[in-house]
């Protein structure tokens, strides 16, 4: 698309067209994209070209992005899409990449730095780089390092109502929301499920090996895991099928989001779930995942996490000096101000929170790997396997958490088979091989 200009006129800039088509992968489950272009020009800024940025918020998102970079004082385009793995995928092959994408799959990211497609962020200000843990950048040494949060989440939680109590071990299937829906990733909800009981099941570890590929699809370790999933929503077929046909923010027209969208009691979601709860609900309230897991109780072994990370196409100047607002301690506290987005960096530990806000406090404290409690107490934090994984994997993955709910009784052991054989397909060995962490 092009963008209609505000203020002052500036140079054109050629811009791709794009079209993106997210097709159903199950039972007729298919959302429209939805895609927008912004451009912001400060007065005074017409000799210079603006910054190209590619991110993945839309909607009242975008408008809380975009007016965050308004105080960066840099001219920029920002063009918002739910599938920006298709549309950046397009905008590289013709040549028309943007200066700075932002997306969570550090595994793609990581395929498009072997391609010497991204430029190293090395010289971002140490000042900036010692406050996020080099797990979030999957930094090693002196050597050149491509990604950096901007936007950080807390995943192994479970949300509920803030007065209605969790039960103290796993409950029926009917009691969780559940959504498989996306607009350009369907299934990655199930990912979540799965992921989170091989962390908490099995450990650090284990989970890291098998984000890696080091461990087999079908080692009984993350079998066990697909069939304590499977085993839960084969007890309530109608939960299992509404589960594979809802969208995982709830029913749009109506608002709420799942948890206060409809009967159930419990979600099973990231730190961004209270953004799709409708304002005039009762508030919500989050506990740590393990003791709700099916199969479980089981102790708490750390905390998955993901990241939206921007990467650097085009190193100009103009690019660097946003890229750096964005990154930096003032850029990230007013990102964080209201309490609805949650930084990597240490040394904003609210993540905006408002005084006595136990919520965003315990969110922000987990991200960083030192939930309240015991003082000095550390936590195992592991990067979402997924997000790590190479895209073939990742989207076999999210195919057979599908495959798996249309059919949750059934022996999951061909779908793995599957799934091993996508990945020994691939070849080479993850790029990124540091998946947990526990903080010093």
């Amino acid at each position: 698309m092009i963008p209609h200009p505000r203020g002052t006129r500036v140079r054109p800039r050629l811009h791709a067209r794009l079209r993106v088509r997210a097709a159903a992968l199950l039972l007729g489950l298919g959302l429209l994209t939805t895609a927008a272009c912004t451009l912001t020009v400060p007065d005074g800024a017409s000799d210079e070209e603006p910054v190209t940025v590619l991110g993945p918020w839309t909607e009242g998102q975008e408008a809380r992005f975009t007016k965050l970079l308004d105080g960066f004082g840099i001219p920029y385009t920002y063009q918002g899409t739910a599938a920006q793995r298709e549309v950046l995928l397009a905008q590289v092959q013709a040549g028309t990449a943007p200066d700075v994408a932002i997306m969570p799959g550090v595994g793609e990211l990581a395929d498009y730095a072997k391609q010497k497609q991204l430029k190293p962020l090395n010289w971002l200000a140490d000042r900036d780089l010692e406050k996020y843990d080099d797990l979030w950048l999957s930094r090693d040494g002196d050597r050149p390092f491509h990604w950096v949060p901007v936007k950080a989440d807390l995943k192994s939680i479970v949300w509920h109502r803030a007065d209605r109590r969790p039960p103290a071990g796993p409950p029926p299937a009917a009691a969780w929301c559940v959504g498989m829906g996306d607009d350009g990733a369907s299934g990655w909800p199930g990912s979540d499920w799965i992921e989170d009981l091989v962390l908490q099941s099995q450990g650090p570890r284990v989970y890291e090996d098998w984000a890696t590929g080091d461990v087999a699809w079908t080692d009984p370790r993350i079998a066990g895991a697909w069939r304590a999933w499977g085993a839960l929503m084969a007890k309530d077929a109608k939960a299992a099928r509404k589960a594979l046909l809802t969208d995982h923010r709830g029913p749009a027209k109506k608002g709420g989001g799942l948890l206060f969208g409809g009967g159930c009691t419990l979600e099973h979601q990231g730190s961004f779930a209270p953004l799709f709860y409708r304002r005039d609900q009762d508030p919500a309230a989050f506990v740590d995942s393990a003791a709700l897991l099916p199969g479980g109780p089981y102790p708490q072994r750390g905390h998955e996490v993901s990241a939206d990370f921007a990467v650097l196409f085009n190193d100009t100047p103009e690019a660097r000096r946003l890229l750096a607002a964005l990154v930096s301690y003032e850029g990230q506290k007013r990102w964080t101000q209201d309490g609805e987005v949650f930084s990597a960096r240490s040394d904003i530990l609210t993540g905006g929170a408002r005084p006595g806000d136990a919520v965003n406090s315990g969110i922000a404290r987990r991200l960083t790997g030192r939930p309240p409690g015991a003082v000095g107490a550390a936590s195992p934090r592991c990067l979402d396997a997924s997000d790590v994984m190479s895209p073939a994997v990742r989207d076999a993955f999210y195919e057979a958490v599908l495959l798996q709910l249309a059919e949750p009784g059934s022996d999951p052991m061909p779908r793995l088979r599957g799934i091993q054989k996508v990945q020994k397909a691939q070849g080479a060995p993850a790029a990124v091989r540091r998946v947990c962490s526990t903080p010093h």
